[in-house]
């Protein structure tokens, strides 16, 4: 747990007069929560009966076979409802939202699953949701976008500064602070104001807690756990049973995107690109320019790409518990197929980083180690990103015959007689 909100020099609440009142709320309520049975009885229903914990430890054999060292393991949090790790977290805050009395919903998203969990943690909890997202991410992540409406969230895309992550957070801090009576902000990963990283953390420990148990019924001790970081939830979640050890190794993975140079990663903890910085109402690590915005990032995967990391992830780092690598686009890539091709499971590209440090790491370790790392999502959300990549002259085709088909019916459907009105109720 954080010290009055800090995990060393990082933390803290920064954030405007007006949303003091509305984040002291949520902690006393997040507290109580804390130590309210039939609020922890009915978060464990809906994780077993709605995201469908817990979800399967795979001994990936045949990867493990192929590299001749280190045994892998395969957290499969793809297999959670709705794609990845987010709905743990996603759900209890909802929970939280609806004990409090509060009727709306906000979020913000970059890849798309903490949108789409969500929207659908809302609608089965009959909440009203309104996610933020960077038209940048609207764009690639287009079938999750279309999931989200369909589970009856309202999508806004953000279409100022670099039109990403760090953009949607803006407009959303900025709904929260007009409406924070009847709102609720469900933050999506461990960072943000006091107590959202220690709430965040608390919500995805379940990772780690099933993997602590996992590994112990088949009487195995991890050697070292892998998780993608981009904010930080579901590697802070995956390490926690583990902070306090010294072993097993914990290793973090930042997106190295197309190189070294500023504007073309967003590697926070490795290399020298970032400095100590106050945004988004927390103190972490953060790329800044030399006026001290915040700087441009790239990263192949839409949820790796937030300029900052979580100040408990950040602190870790700082101490050492935690070792910091990046895995650059195209090693994320060819992590994607070769757990496809070798274990017949789809990463997503955040969690293909982490399957790109895995397989070096397994290959420079003995027999008999353990490796596990988080899937903490699986890869259909980024179809529109592979297929350019994996099949270019294929999904060219396809999509100018979709366009066109498309063309087509709205032609037909203009040149069609009105027909008459119909009303209902």
């Amino acid at each position: 747990m954080s010290d009055k909100g800090y995990f060393g020099p990082y933390g803290g609440r920064y954030v405007p007069e007006v949303l003091r009142r509305a984040v002291e709320e949520i902690e006393a309520a997040f507290e109580e929560a804390q130590q309210d049975s039939s609020f922890q009885k009915e978060l464990m229903r809906l994780q077993k009966e709605f995201i469908g914990r817990p979800t399967p430890l795979l001994y990936a054999e045949n990867s493990s076979r192929f590299l001749k060292g280190a045994d892998i393991y395969i957290k499969m949090e793809g297999l959670a409802h709705t794609g990845a790790h987010k709905i743990n977290n996603a759900m209890g805050q909802a929970l939280l939202a609806k004990r409090m009395g509060k009727t709306r919903v906000i979020a913000e998203t970059g890849a798309g699953q903490h949108g789409l969990a969500t929207a659908a943690a809302c609608a089965k909890l009959g909440l009203d949701c309104t996610i933020y997202m960077g038209a940048v991410d609207v764009d690639r992540q287009q079938p999750n976008v279309a999931t989200m409406e369909l589970f009856g969230a309202h999508v806004v895309p953000v279409h100022t500064g670099s039109r990403t992550l760090k953009d949607a957070i803006n407009e959303a801090f900025r709904d929260w602070a007009a409406s924070f009576v009847d709102t609720f902000y469900i933050i999506g990963s461990a960072l943000g104001p006091s107590p959202y990283p220690d709430m965040v953390r608390t919500f995805q420990s379940v990772i780690g807690f099933e993997v602590r148990a996992q590994l112990a019924e088949r009487q195995l001790t991890p050697d070292a756990l892998v998780a993608c970081v981009g904010g930080g939830s579901n590697a802070i979640g995956f390490f926690a049973p583990y902070l306090d050890t010294e072993i097993p190794r914990l290793i973090g993975v930042e997106a190295g995107g197309r190189g070294p140079a500023p504007g073309d990663h967003a590697a926070r903890m490795t290399g020298d690109g970032a400095r100590t910085g106050i945004v988004h109402g927390y103190k972490s690590r953060f790329l800044l320019t030399e006026d001290g915005q915040v700087a441009p990032t790239h990263s192949i995967s839409a949820g790796l790409d937030y300029p900052g990391i979580g100040p408990q992830l950040a602190a870790l780092g700082r101490s050492g518990r935690i070792e910091f690598r990046r895995a650059g686009d195209q090693e994320a890539l060819e992590a994607l197929q070769f757990f496809a091709r070798h274990e017949g499971v789809v990463f997503a590209l955040e969690s293909a980083h982490a399957g790109a440090a895995a397989i070096a790491l397994a290959r420079s370790l003995p027999r008999g180690k353990v490796v596990v790392v988080n899937m903490s999502g699986r890869g259909d959300k980024d179809l529109f990103i592979t297929a350019p990549y994996f099949r270019p002259t294929e999904w060219a085709a396809f999509l100018r015959r979709e366009l066109e088909a498309l063309q087509n019916k709205e032609a037909l459907r203009r040149q069609a007689p009105a027909g008459p009105e119909v009303h209902y109720g």
